[in-house]
């Protein structure tokens, strides 16, 4: 056995699932399932920008690697392919060269949507998460353009190797700008609205799904390193639509009023999942699976409507619609024998709450910290919440799963 080669392709998977936004627990399980296949003693520990692994040969001879993790994207095709490869390798134990070879084809199979679908992609996130907040129709088209403005920074300034908190300054102080712009000469006339949906491409989904189920799982240092992430990209949103804000108010004076807009329940369902499939873009996500996962968000959308419309209130709606989101991944995940991720990252993001942070950091800007404080509140009791309904499903979900496969395992040996 060549076990330099095995543990080049244990590392190297590692580093692949957590470049590409892999779950820490994902990305642990992975090197310890396909070390345990070939019967070798491993030991890995991986947080946000570093992977540590380490074996021990039958001889007894150590070995060990650790790797640094850069700044990276969030491709869901990604994970869902180099965890299949997992446990391809678990399920047939090939030879250390032919798993390294299997890996490597992986690596080069790998797709991306191309430019104009990107594009296309922050287009229908954003005009369809406006109309949620309650934008018309015309702010939802605004809302788009400025989502494709978002994109093209961010696109730009990822050619120039722009650290994420730079990008995230630029990206949405333009947007802001122009959506200002946009409601001063009446063509927006909810600014909240369409700056929100806009947002809604920068604010961190994957990093709070990933940084609530690390902590889920007992992987504090991850979680809590990811949720201080979150917290800088919310700190470089405010300070660039605070400073759009202050600019265009210093210079003619920024609209303050925004008109609400209600829509039917049918239109924002339509709407939920038009942004959401803007979102299976973004997060590279291929296939008939792409589809599924917007239907997810419909129904922890349609969840968190009922709830609402039946008196529920901020505990009932967003825990019960987290629920939804949480058991449909998992059902979806076991069904399709692919990883629960995809699923919940789209399904749950309509639920994130973007208004939130945009409110609270605005409130800041302007100076009423009253008004701080109780959005700040609301916002973390929202995330709270959230995280209860992720933990308490997930976790039963996975009781579950392991009880069925010990009554596989019994009915088999009988």
């Amino acid at each position: 056995m060549d076990y330099h080669t095995l543990f080049d392709v244990v590392v190297e998977l590692a580093y692949q699932l957590a470049m590409n936004g892999a779950e820490t627990f994902r990305i642990e399980d992975s090197v310890n399932r396909i070390m345990s296949a070939y019967q070798v003693n491993a030991e890995v520990f991986a947080i946000p920008n570093c992977l540590h692994v380490s074996i021990e040969t039958p001889d007894g001879t150590p070995i060990t690697r650790v790797r640094r993790i850069g700044f990276h994207g969030s491709n869901l095709y990604a994970v869902e392919k180099y965890s299949n490869i997992s446990r391809k390798i678990c399920a047939e134990k090939p030879e250390p060269a032919v798993a390294m070879q299997w890996l490597n084809e992986t690596t080069e199979k790998q797709i991306k949507y191309p430019f104009a679908i990107n594009l296309l992609g922050n287009f229908l996130g954003a005009a369809g998460f406006c109309i949620l907040f309650g934008g018309a129709f015309t702010d939802s088209l605004c809302a788009g353009v400025c989502g494709i403005v978002i994109g093209l920074v961010t696109m730009l300034l990822d050619s120039l190797k722009a650290n994420p908190f730079f990008k995230t300054i630029s990206a949405s102080f333009l947007m802001a700008v122009i959506a200002y712009l946009a409601a001063i000469v009446h063509i927006a006339h909810n600014v909240d609205a369409v700056i929100i949906g806009a947002l809604m491409i920068l604010v961190p989904g994957l990093l709070f799904t990933n940084a609530m189920r690390d902590i889920i799982y007992g992987d504090t240092n991850s979680g809590v390193n990811r949720v201080v992430h979150v917290f800088l990209i919310a700190a470089a949103i405010a300070l660039g639509t605070g400073a759009a804000w202050s600019l265009i108010n210093s210079l003619i004076s920024a609209p303050i009023e925004s008109m609400q807009t209600n829509h039917l329940l049918i239109t924002e369902l339509i709407a939920c999942y038009i942004g959401c499939l803007g979102f299976v873009i973004l997060f590279n996500i291929h296939g008939f699976g792409s589809f599924l996962c917007a239907f997810g968000s419909v129904l922890a959308w349609l969840t968190f409507r009922i709830i609402g419309m039946y008196g529920g209130g901020i505990v009932a709606t967003y825990f019960w619609a987290t629920v939804t989101a949480t058991v449909y991944s998992e059902i979806m995940a076991r069904l399709r024998k692919q990883p629960a991720i995809s699923y919940q990252v789209i399904s749950i993001f309509p639920l994130i709450p973007g208004a939130g942070v945009y409110y609270t950091m605005t409130h800041a800007v302007r100076s009423d910290m009253i008004s701080f404080a109780n959005e700040g509140i609301r916002t973390v009791a929202i995330a709270g919440i959230m995280a209860v309904g992720i933990l308490l499903s997930s976790a039963t979900a996975r009781m579950i799963s392991l009880k069925i496969q010990q009554n596989k395992r019994r009915s088999t040996g009988l």
